[in-house]
């Protein structure tokens, strides 16, 4: 089945289609991109386990941040390499086995210094670089994330034990193209030999264009820019390796002007599809139906509320029983929402070898 398969079928239970096929040809792409570099994927992203498994030959290992995430990558692959962070880890998570566990804080090395077994371990450092034009900043500055200089320092001096140094971490920032993030590499790199760091976990960024669907991530260009580095580099794709493999399909329930404006009321919501809510802007959309006069409309949900927004003023033509199909909605999508406001049904998953 395509996804013009799954749209002719659907009734007033929203679904989401993943294109299989297509996600195994953007993961083997990236990974030809990147001669050289050991490349985990960011489970955040998208945990969907069909799409770990498609994933699962194209990259070197995983990054969870959860306990949860764990065990999830551990039942679904049970061989695969996972490397654990985030800034809250329980006692309970410190006590996982991991590839490589990316060290947060002082105080969670000394932690980590009472275990029994030993663990390998990156420092995640929040480096004071400049992150102009990021979607999302987690260095660079004051936030939670990674440790500054004196922070590392103080790691450095408390190391040993069960506790093996192998190298260095840093997410500074999501959003960048490929100029940017080697920037920013660049900083990460000359500051993790200052350290003596022998593996470098540049962490993920890569740029994802909801207004311009057609502009993708430079992988060959970022691949060029790394390449020759003598270290073990390590990054961490997630938006970016699944985003475009997911839509959500939608279903007009009504048309109606009010005050002027023409609003399209869709089965779902953003209790399903929370991406534009949270990243500001209108998710692109491909119509099965109509082929009338196009107007400017807005796009909601059932949701009572005024920010159950899934597109705002876009040129379309629509009319009742029409099939919205948004696009990019492979990552940080059904995932990251809020399933059960108002306890509307949940949507139905759909795993397509192609579409169209």
């Amino acid at each position: 089945m395509t996804l013009l398969g799954v749209a002719e079928r659907l009734g007033d239970v929203p679904a989401y289609v993943y294109d299989l096929a297509g996600l195994d040809a953007h993961a083997a792409a990236i990974r030809d991109a990147l001669p050289g570099i050991e490349i985990y994927y960011a489970v955040k992203a998208n945990p969907d386990p069909r799409l770990l498994r498609v994933i699962a030959p194209h990259v070197d290992g995983f990054e969870v941040s959860s306990g949860g995430e764990f065990a999830h990558v551990r039942s679904l692959l049970p061989d695969s390499r996972i490397a654990f962070g985030g800034p809250g880890k329980t006692d309970a998570d410190l006590t996982l086995t991991p590839h490589r566990l990316h060290v947060e804080s002082p105080n969670e090395l000394r932690r980590l210094l009472t275990r029994e077994h030993p663990v390998d371990v990156l420092l995640r450092a929040n480096l004071d670089v400049p992150v102009a034009g990021a979607a999302l900043a987690m260095g660079g500055g004051a936030t939670p994330f990674g440790m500054d200089p004196a922070g590392i320092r103080e790691c450095l001096e408390l190391v040993g034990g069960p506790v093996r140094l192998r190298g260095l971490h840093a997410h500074l920032a999501s959003g960048l193209d490929a100029p940017d993030l080697l920037k920013l590499a660049t900083a990460v790199i000359a500051y993790a030999r200052e350290i003596g760091a022998a593996e470098i976990n540049l962490g993920g960024g890569m740029a994802v264009d909801y207004q311009d669907p057609d502009h993708r991530f430079d992988w060959a260009a970022y691949g060029r820019g790394l390449a020759g580095t003598p270290e073990t580099l390590r990054i961490e794709p997630g938006r970016a390796m699944t985003a475009y493999c997911g839509w959500y399909l939608t279903k007009v329930l009504d048309l109606k002007r009010v005050h002027g404006e023409l609003f399209a009321i869709l089965t779902g919501g953003t209790h399903h599809l929370r991406t534009p809510v949270t990243k500001g802007h209108n998710q692109p959309f491909t119509v099965f139906g109509s082929s009338g006069a196009s107007e400017p409309v807005t796009l909601v949900g059932q949701l009572c509320t005024p920010k159950d927004v899934f597109a705002r003023q876009v040129p379309a033509a629509l009319a009742v029983g029409d099939v919205v199909a948004f696009e990019m909605a492979g990552a940080y999508a059904w995932n990251i929402s809020h399933h059960d406001f108002l306890m509307h049904p949940k949507p139905e998953f759909h795993y397509v070898s192609g579409i169209s």
